[in-house]
């Protein structure tokens, strides 16, 4: 996870009428390989970073929210662009609108946020070759025994 003294991230949609920037780091970012990411996407992962909703700043156009079903049965909502309706983000009902999970693929240099954790891999494809430096668990994971302190302090206090 990069440090997150003064970093900032934009990014936007495909047509460029929506543009955001993240003012800080992530907090912890999933690549997911389960099958509704693979579905929501079209791809073999959805790749996550899970950021306060108030580091993310909106700086042109004004996303849409779809709701869409998910694999716990609580449902995430999504924000698109209107017009080319790319997603940009998600919010999953545990964390309701305080926890942004931004599309790592949106952003203008997305190599600048590699993951910090394969999910779900019980379920990823079985050509994608996953890397020993990063942690892989079948499916979801106790965050006390993966994310950084300084991490669980900044969702705790988002949640607050």
């Amino acid at each position: 996870m990069p440090d997150e003294q003064s970093q900032e991230y934009e990014g936007g949609c495909a047509c460029g009428a929506v543009r955001y920037r993240m003012t800080s780091a992530p907090m912890f970012v999933h690549c997911c390989h389960c099958r509704w990411c693979q579905r929501e996407t079209g791809a073999a992962f959805a790749l996550n970073a899970m950021i306060e909703a108030d580091r993310v700043v909106l700086l042109a156009g004004t996303p849409e929210m779809v709701d869409t079903p998910s694999n716990s049965g609580k449902g995430q909502r999504f924000a698109r662009c209107p017009s080319c309706q790319v997603a940009l983000w998600s919010n999953y009902a545990g964390a309701g609108d305080k926890v942004r999970f931004v599309r790592v693929g949106t952003l203008d240099e997305p190599d600048r946020i590699p993951p910090d954790i394969h999910i779900f891999v019980a379920s990823k494809q079985p050509w994608v070759t996953l890397s020993p430096d990063i942690p892989a668990v079948a499916e979801y994971y106790d965050r006390r025994e993966y994310w950084p302190a300084e991490s669980l302090e900044r969702r705790k206090a988002a949640l607050a």
